[in-house]
């Protein structure tokens, strides 16, 4: 079979250490590159610290633009069989000029989660409400989203509640959608007993709202509790990019210490004996979850910070939603051994049932290389992407043409 040539446009770039999304991609990345595929990596952002060099690997990396013709040029001067674009903002932003200049590329949207449940639940929880689904019907970003959906040929989705949310509510075709969870590794080497462990851990990125509010729920609500009836207990927290005001909980005499950025967060998380996950809102998979899993810890988490995982819940006795309740499920997992070995061996089910690395992988290439074949009558049967991109390449194309030429004329200036 002839090397295939993959883009990769990043809404960011992978940070595999801080975030989940980052861990995704780097996923992403190796499954083509065990296929010998030639991949590039192309963003807009600036790195960081953080970012994981992909030169080493033998991923190509380049700058764009955007709302500039100079990525136009790259396509017609580089030929791509498939153009991957990270989440929605970003196939808006490059979709139609891919459409434009590499017509015969397959077109996969990497959804990471659907962003707009996640912010219709972060209005919801902050204005008091009940989250519903009409809710996020009638969400700006829902129907943005769901564009971009139509307008790809592929959309990777990875999480089983969105993937029923996408076929049942809006009665999306399974053929433009992919169920695909974290690819990982499930044999975990990780075997810490429960005396070798101690304290309580959390751990996300600080960037994301979810992870924001959930540390705050814990400093002020939360851990107050559990710390009251274990008194010599801390609770560490580890993620990049925490808040200044996050920053400031750091508190040694209460046990609540900020610990920053992890370069290995299993090794972090296997240390402590649970692992605390009080999410409020979110949407996709959570990485911590996923973490504490490879990691033998069990969790104390929400309906929201399982979602998507399984449906055994973690056993039930673990996924609570008010403080109190939360707080009295830490301390019981915490102090009883027989409770965290079953929960521990419940945890260590659920990550060999819901990540089959090899059929993942097999699954996933078969959809690409099927599509790919059989991609005219792939489109042709799918006519409100046409619909839209038609709307959209028109829309955007003058959109973004003003934009360049006003940029050329304040460089002029």
């Amino acid at each position: 079979m002839p090397v295939l040539n993959v883009l990769i446009i990043g809404f960011v770039w992978p940070e595999p250490t801080t975030t989940a999304a980052g861990q995704r991609m780097l996923e992403l990345i190796q499954f083509f590159l065990s296929k010998n595929y030639t991949i590039t990596f192309a963003s807009t952002a600036k790195k960081t610290s953080f970012s994981y060099d992909l030169k080493k690997i033998g991923v190509e990396e380049i700058y764009i633009k955007i709302n500039d013709s100079s990525f136009d040029a790259y396509l017609s001067d580089n030929k791509k069989d498939i153009v991957i674009f990270d989440r929605y903002l970003i196939e808006e932003q490059f979709g139609w000029r891919v459409a434009k200049n590499a017509p015969k590329a397959l077109r996969i949207l990497d959804t990471e989660d659907l962003h707009s449940l996640r912010l219709t639940r972060e209005n919801a929880f902050k204005k008091g409400v009940p989250f519903t689904i009409k809710d996020w019907k009638n969400n700006s970003i829902t129907k943005r989203e769901i564009a971009s959906i139509y307008r790809s040929d592929i959309s990777l989705i990875i999480s089983t509640y969105e993937m029923q949310l996408l076929t049942k509510e809006l009665e999306v075709n399974h053929n433009l959608l992919h169920y695909l969870p974290f690819i990982i590794n499930t044999n975990s080497t990780q075997e810490k007993t429960f005396e070798e462990r101690d304290g309580f851990v959390c751990i996300g990125n600080g960037n994301h709202a979810p992870n924001k509010d959930a540390i705050v729920w814990l400093k002020n609500e939360i851990w107050p509790l559990i710390r009251k009836q274990l008194p010599k207990v801390t609770l560490k927290i580890y993620g990049g990019h925490l808040p200044e005001h996050i920053v400031q909980m750091h508190n040694p005499k209460e046990g609540f210490l900020i610990e920053g950025w992890a370069s290995n967060a299993i090794e972090v998380v296997a240390k402590a004996k649970v692992n605390l996950v009080p999410l409020r809102f979110g949407a996709g998979i959570k990485g911590k979850i996923i973490t504490a899993l490879q990691a033998n810890t069990p969790s104390i988490t929400t309906k929201i910070g399982i979602e998507g995982i399984t449906t055994t819940s973690l056993n039930n006795n673990y996924v609570k939603e008010t403080a109190v309740e939360i707080a009295n499920a830490a301390i019981n997992l915490y102090t009883s051994k027989e409770n965290w070995i079953i929960a521990q061996e419940c945890g260590k089910q659920i990550l060999t049932n819901c990540s089959n690395k090899e059929k993942l992988e097999e699954d996933f290439y078969k959809k690409i290389i099927n599509t790919t074949k059989t991609l005219t009558k792939h489109r042709n049967s799918n006519f409100i992407g046409a619909m839209l991109q038609h709307n959209s390449m028109a829309s955007t194309k003058y959109m973004s043409k003003w934009i360049e030429a006003k940029n050329k004329n304040l460089e002029k200036e």
